[in-house]
C-alpha cells in the first residue's frame, strides 16, 4: 500500500470556520479539505436541503421533454419506459413507470434482455413497441450513443426521450429530446447524476409544471438514493442532498420492494454502504441471472405479501450469482498464473462459457487482486462481450477509445467499462491494449493508494468528535469516510489474530506518554500481527467507527494498514 497524505488546507480558514461552527479543530480541518468554508456552506453540507436542488429546466431540452410527456398523458398515448439492467437501470424504470403511472394508466416497463439484446437499446424492443401501439418511449441510464436505433424508431412513428449520464459520442442521437448533463452543449450545473438522477429531474420537471414542488416525490427518493450508490458516482452537490434524504425514506418508510429486503437480512438503520452492499446486489442479480424486470417488479410491487415472494425469488438468484462469480474467479486467477502474465500492465481473460452476467464482478475482483485495468470476456452470441474495470486514477474508457480499430461498439465511464469484438479481434485487441495502457500509466498507480486526511492524536477522538464525524455522512467518491493517520503507537498487550482463519487482526492500541487506549481491528491483516506484538511501536491508517458488544458501544479504529 501507499500511504499518501491529502494537502493540508488553508490554515486561516480552519481556523476561521472553527472559530465559526465552535468544533474541534481537526472537523473544521476536514470540512475546509472537502472545500466547505464557511458558516453557509457548513449548513448545507450537514443540513442538506431539497430547496437546494437545481431547477430542472436548467438541462438542456427539459422543456420539450415535459411538452412530449404531458401530451402523451393528455392524449392517452401508450408510453414505455426502457432502462438498462444493472441497478441505476432498473431503479430509473421503477421511478419513472410508478410516477407516470400515478398519471395515466397507459405505461408499460421494458428491461432488455442481457443476453438475447444486450446492452442499451434494442431493436427489439423497439418492435415491441411498434406492435403495442407504442407511440413514446423514455429511455433511461442508457440512449446516448443509439443513433441508428432511435432513427429506427422514427420510422415506425415512436418518439424518444432519452435520460441518461454517460459520456456522448461526437453526435447526440435525432430523438425528441436527449436530458443528458454531460452533453456539451448542456449548461446543467451539477453534471455528476446517475441515470436515475437524470430521471428524478424529469419527475421534477413535470411536477414543477402541476405547481408542486420537489417534497411531494421524497417517496422516490429511496430509488434515487440506491442508484447514487450502487452506479459509484460522486457524493457531492445534488447528490449528496439526494442521497441523504433517500437513506431517510429507506430507514424510515421504505417500499414494500426494500421492506421485504430488509426482512431478510435483519438490518436496522442502513447507511450508504449497506445499500450498495446489502440492497445493490440483490437487485443486480435479477438482470445478471434471470431479467431485470423481476427487479422493477420488486421495486414497483405494493402488495407487501407478493413483494416477499419476489424478494426470495431474487435472493435465490443472488445466491446463484455468488456461486458463479466465485468460481469464474478462481478459473480466471489460474488463466492468469498459468499463462505466466503478471508482469503486464493490464490483466485480458476470456473463456467463452464465463456467465456474462458476474463478468463484471470478476473484473473487480481481479483488479483488486493484481491492481491493473482489467477486462474479463466471455463468448456472447456471435462475438466477444467483456466487462472492463480500472485502478483509482486511471481512465479506462479513454484507453478503450485508443483501440476502436479492434472493437465493435463500447461505452461507459472512467473506472467501468463495457465491449464488445469479433472473436478474431481478440488477440489484437489485447495486444493494442496492452501497449496503450503501458504508455500512458503512471507506474505509481499500480500500487494501491491509501489517501489519508490528517494526522491525529488518538487522545482527540472523542465522543464529541465521532458524533460530528457521523453527520459527514452519507459517504462516497467525493466524500469518503475521513482515514486518518496516527503514530507511534503501541498494542496493549491484547493483540491476536482472530476469525475462522486467523486472517483478521485485533489490539488495543495507546499512543505514549498518553495513557487513554482505544479498541482497534483490522479486518484481513491478520499477517501482520507481528508488527504490533510484544508492545512494538508502529504507525497506523485507520477510520472510526462504534464498536456493539453485549449492549455496549464503544468507539474503535477500524485498522486500514499498519507500517
Amino acid at each position: 500500500m501507499r500511504w499518501t497524505l491529502k494537502p493540508k488546507p488553508d490554515a486561516n480558514k480552519v481556523a476561521q470556520l472553527q472559530n465559526d461552527l465552535q468544533v474541534p479543530q481537526a472537523i473544521a480541518y476536514l470540512l475546509v479539505q472537502r472545500g466547505i468554508e464557511t458558516f453557509e456552506e457548513a449548513k448545507h453540507f450537514f443540513r442538506p436541503s431539497l430547496a437546494k436542488l437545481h431547477d430542472p429546466f436548467l438541462m438542456t431540452d427539459m422543456e420539450k421533454a415535459v411538452n412530449r410527456v404531458e401530451k402523451a398523458i393528455n392524449e392517452n398515448e401508450n408510453i414505455m419506459v426502457y432502462g438498462d439492467y444493472d441497478v441505476d437501470g432498473t431503479t430509473s424504470v421503477a421511478l419513472m413507470s410508478s410516477y407516470l403511472k400515478t398519471r395515466s394508466p397507459q405505461i408499460a416497463s421494458y428491461i432488455p434482455d442481457r443476453y438475447a439484446e444486450g446492452y442499451g437499446i434494442s431493436y427489439t424492443g423497439i418492435d415491441f413497441a411498434a406492435d403495442n401501439d407504442i407511440t413514446l418511449i423514455i429511455a433511461l441510464d442508457c440512449g446516448i450513443k443509439a443513433i441508428e436505433k432511435v432513427a429506427y424508431a422514427k420510422e415506425k412513428g415512436i418518439d424518444f426521450i432519452i435520460c441518461d449520464h454517460h459520456r456522448p459520442g461526437k453526435e447526440i442521437p435525432k430523438a425528441f429530446a436527449v436530458l443528458d448533463p454531460k452533453r456539451e452543449d448542456c449548461e446543467y450545473p451539477y453534471k455528476e447524476l446517475c441515470g436515475c438522477g437524470v430521471g428524478f429531474k424529469l419527475i421534477q420537471a413535470l411536477e414543477h409544471k402541476l405547481g408542486n414542488s420537489a417534497e411531494t416525490l421524497l417517496p422516490y427518493l429511496d430509488l434515487v438514493a440506491t442508484a447514487i450508490g450502487a452506479d459509484i458516482v460522486p457524493i457531492t452537490g445534488e447528490n449528496r442532498i439526494l442521497a441523504y434524504h433517500g437513506l431517510q425514506v429507506i430507514n424510515t418508510l421504505p417500499r414494500n420492494g426494500f421492506k421485504a429486503i430488509l426482512d431478510q437480512v435483519k438490518k436496522e438503520k442502513l447507511t450508504i454502504t449497506d445499500v450498495v452492499f446489502i440492497i445493490a446486489p440483490r437487485i443486480n442479480a435479477a438482470g445478471r441471472m434471470k431479467h431485470g424486470l423481476h427487479a422493477v417488479e420488486l421495486l414497483t410491487e405494493e402488495n407487501l405479501e407478493q413483494a416477499q415472494k419476489f424478494a426470495q425469488e431474487i435472493d435465490q438468484f443472488n445466491s446463484d450469482r455468488k456461486e458463479a462469480d466465485k468460481s469464474i474467479t478462481q478459473e480466471a486467477l489460474q488463466q492468469i498464473e498459468t499463462a505466466n502474465e503478471q508482469k503486464r500492465f493490464t490483466t485480458v481473460v476470456y473463456q467463452e462459457d464465463w456467465h456474462k452476467g458476474v463478468i463484471g464482478i470478476v473484473a473487480s475482483r481481479l483488479t483488486e487482486t493484481y491492481y491493473r485495468p482489467t477486462l474479463v470476456f466471455t463468448k456472447s452470441g456471435d462475438k466477444l462481450a467483456a466487462s472492463a474495470r480500472s485502478v483509482k486514477g486511471f481512465d479506462v474508457y479513454n484507453a478503450l477509445e485508443a483501440c476502436t480499430d479492434f472493437i465493435e461498439q463500447f461505452g461507459g465511464h472512467k473506472y467501468a467499462a463495457g465491449l464488445t469484438l469479433l472473436e478474431e479481434q481478440y488477440e489484437g485487441f489485447k495486444q493494442k491494449f496492452e501497449e496503450v495502457v503501458s504508455q500512458r500509466i503512471e507506474p505509481r498507480l499500480l500500487t494501491p493508494e491509501i489517501a489519508i486526511d490528517m494526522s491525529l492524536a488518538l487522545k482527540e477522538i472523542t465522543p464529541k468528535f465521532y458524533r460530528i464525524l457521523k453527520q459527514f455522512a452519507p459517504f462516497g467518491p467525493g466524500n469518503m469516510t475521513p482515514v486518518f493517520l496516527s503514530e507511534n503507537l503501541c498494542d496493549t498487550g491484547f493483540a491476536k489474530p482472530v476469525g475462522q482463519e486467523k486472517k483478521h487482526l485485533k489490539c488495543s492500541v495507546q499512543q505514549l506518554p498518553d495513557k487513554k487506549f482505544i479498541g482497534a481491528i483490522g479486518f484481513n491483516l491478520g499477517e501482520k500481527f507481528s508488527l504490533v506484538e510484544h508492545k512494538k511501536p508502529f504507525d497506523a491508517v485507520y477510520s472510526i467507527d462504534e464498536n456493539e458488544w453485549n449492549g455496549n458501544v464503544s468507539l474503535q479504529l477500524k485498522l486500514r494498514d499498519l507500517q
